[in-house]
């Protein structure tokens, strides 16, 4: 069954079907094909059952807030305080972006959006330093990775909704991969400034720096009162989004006064439209996991693996390699719902901290996005720069090999993922 089942997506995919279609086909034919006894009405309320969760609700408010911080000074006054700060160094500019990238992701949860946001910002200043436009258009697409790691993820939420983990706990772990991460890129940077001959910008006076943290005050009261109200115990994740919507609103129309209502409206538009995208997926790979969990799939694999005395390092290994051959082809949020249901039952029977496997997951998921021909945020940089896809790919060759290594790292050094959850919840 199953291998008729993979078969039938495939072809969907190769023909160019919409991959609501790739996913829900196949799920409407495993219904019909081999649980023709099961009522219409059950797989109806499978399909919109399965996204009946308050977890999820977090994703609508969390895309909210990135729409409205984009568009307005939240976003461009968290980046000039990193400015502020690093733009002084050789290639501070490089590490601006990759700065700037962790505090938008810090309050919207979204690497597409990061992408739109921060290359309409540092782009033209990057070019202007000297850094080459492969490595600046590489820089940016790859640094907006990060938003997936640095709380709050839309990712981790998906991830910790599918498999029943923690998603303060996923939250505690994305900061230090996170981190990780952003300093295998900033690497990269010191490397290409030196190469290159990158001019820095003069150094930030302790009265600059200081008017740049009043300018970012409140802009900074938006990550503050996300992960400090998550930690501390105030809010659950889902509230927290709320709660940063809310401010998001307040500061943007009352304080920076930089948000009218048709504004808002438009905002809302735009918002409601990706909430409807990610939830018809949603719908559409929970209805096709449940058909696969019935298949017995992860048994399957699980006596597999068995069979040929494959332990975690070679289990991890393949995960690795499916999750970056299907991040060549397809979105994050599919290549999520399509692969963590058979293979999450897996990695606790070998024995893999859920929390540790999210991290791997989300950084494949990360990759995936970067990775040509089909890298979701190589097509935002260029609609949001105007540049052709192919001068995009050229410049995150590099990124892509740098995320291969910490991909390892992370994988074979579980402490690093679980270092921070263990020691704000405990073991």
């Amino acid at each position: 069954m199953i291998f008729l089942v993979i078969l039938l997506a495939v072809v969907l995919l190769v023909s160019g079907f919409e991959m609501f279609l790739v996913l829900g086909i196949p799920a409407l034919a495993s219904k019909t094909i081999f649980y023709g006894s099961m009522p219409d009405l059950a797989f109806i309320q499978k399909t919109l059952g399965g996204i009946n969760h308050t977890t999820l609700l977090a994703i609508p408010f969390f895309i909210f807030a990135a729409q409205l911080m984009g568009s307005g000074q939240i976003a461009s006054r968290l980046t000039g305080l990193v400015k502020a700060l690093v733009g002084h160094k050789r290639g501070g500019m490089g590490y601006t972006v990759i700065g700037g990238s962790m505090a938008f992701g810090s309050v919207s949860g979204s690497a597409p959006a990061t992408v739109a946001a921060m290359g309409r910002m540092v782009y033209p200043q990057m070019r202007t330093v000297g850094f080459s436009e492969k490595f600046s258009l590489g820089l940016l697409v790859a640094s907006a990775e990060t938003a997936l790691l640095i709380p709050p993820s839309i990712t981790f939420i998906i991830y910790g909704w599918m498999t029943g983990s923690s998603i303060s706990r996923l939250f505690a772990g994305g900061l230090a991969v996170g981190l990780v991460l952003g300093l295998a890129f900033a690497i990269l940077v010191k490397i290409e400034a030196k190469r290159s001959g990158v001019k820095s910008f003069e150094k930030t006076t302790g009265h600059a720096k200081l008017q740049a943290v009043r300018d970012a005050g409140w802009s900074l009261g938006m990550p503050a009162i996300i992960l400090g109200g998550i930690y501390g115990g105030l809010f659950t994740p889902t509230e927290a989004a709320a709660v940063s919507v809310v401010y998001a609103i307040v500061i943007e129309a009352f304080v920076y006064k930089n948000l009218g209502f048709s504004k808002l409206v438009e905002l809302t538009e735009r918002a409601a439209i990706s909430t409807a995208t990610i939830f018809i997926l949603l719908a559409m790979g929970g209805v096709l996991s449940f058909f696969v969990t019935l298949a017995q799939v992860p048994t399957h694999i699980s006596d597999f693996l068995v069979a040929i005395d494959a332990g975690p390092i070679t289990f991890l290994l393949a995960v690795n390699v499916c999750f970056l051959i299907a991040g060549m082809f397809i979105d994050p949020n599919s290549a999520l719902l399509i692969l963590v249901p058979p293979l999450f039952p897996v990695a606790t029977a070998l024995g893999i901290d859920p929390i540790h496997f999210g991290m791997i997951v989300t950084l494949n998921i990360g990759m995936g996005m970067i990775t040509p021909p089909f890298g979701l945020d190589i097509f935002v940089a260029s609609s949001t720069l105007n540049k052709p896809v192919m001068s995009i790919i050229k410049g995150v060759w590099p990124f892509v090999v740098a995320n291969i290594i910490v991909l390892l790292i992370i994988t074979y050094i579980p402490s690093i993922s679980l270092f921070i959850p263990n020691l704000i919840f405990g073991q």
